[in-house]
């Protein structure tokens, strides 16, 4: 998967949004909260957010890491977007976004679903 391939997946979720923050990162939230981020720099990174026992998965892994700055939150970053076939870093993505989503006030969840 490529930057770009990432970015249009990650905003085909819905109420899914970009910000560019921080020198040039891409933000990928939901209501306002980060799910993703992708620097798309030579390799492209990518940093998301991860269920427990996928993180403990994910960072035994060779090229996988804790987030700088979000580990304590169960982040993880990709040194490259190789590292990963394109169906589990979808899998991965998707499973950050339901994280994060389902973390939303009521009302926010309910806005995102009356969209879908």
């Amino acid at each position: 998967m490529d930057a770009s391939a990432l970015e249009r997946f990650c905003l085909s979720l819905p109420g899914a949004g970009l910000a560019v923050q921080w020198g040039g990162a891409r933000v990928f939230k939901v209501g306002g909260k980060m799910f993703a981020i992708l620097r798309p720099a030579d390799p492209a990174r990518v940093c998301f957010k991860c269920s427990d026992l996928s993180y403990d998965v994910l960072t035994e892994q060779p090229g996988i890491v804790p987030a700088p700055y979000l580990a304590r939150a169960k982040w993880v970053r990709l040194e490259a977007l190789e590292i990963l076939s394109r169906q589990d870093l979808e899998a991965y993505l998707r499973q950050a976004y339901e994280l994060v989503f389902a973390r939303l006030p009521r009302a926010e969840r309910a806005r995102i679903a009356g969209e879908r």
